[in-house]
């Protein structure tokens, strides 16, 4: 289960205001308040917000997940490289 400091790591990190999270979770800014300050928080609501905040890129991380001794942890999912277009999509209208 994910931790209120998780929540508010993963709004922060994705660049969401708490409105624009509720905006996109569909929930009350009230509900996202005790989401990130509570510790005993609704679970449909705690997934909605996890399904929401990956959605955004974001990646939650179990305490020791990636480093023994760490605590649970947020990241940001890398972004994917422009590969640019490939040959078979060349043409001559999109010949730069």
């Amino acid at each position: 289960m994910l931790t209120g400091t998780q929540i508010r790591a993963g709004r922060a990190i994705a660049g969401l205001s708490i409105e624009e999270l509720a905006a996109a979770t569909g929930l009350s800014m009230e509900a996202l308040n005790e989401a990130e300050t509570s510790t005993a928080v609704d679970p449909a609501v705690v997934e909605r917000l996890r399904l929401t905040l990956e959605a955004k890129g974001v990646v939650f991380l179990a305490a020791g997940e990636d480093n023994p001794g760490a605590g649970p942890g947020v990241r940001l999912r890398q972004r994917a490289t422009d590969e640019g277009i490939r040959p078979q999509n060349l043409s001559s209208a999109n010949d730069g």
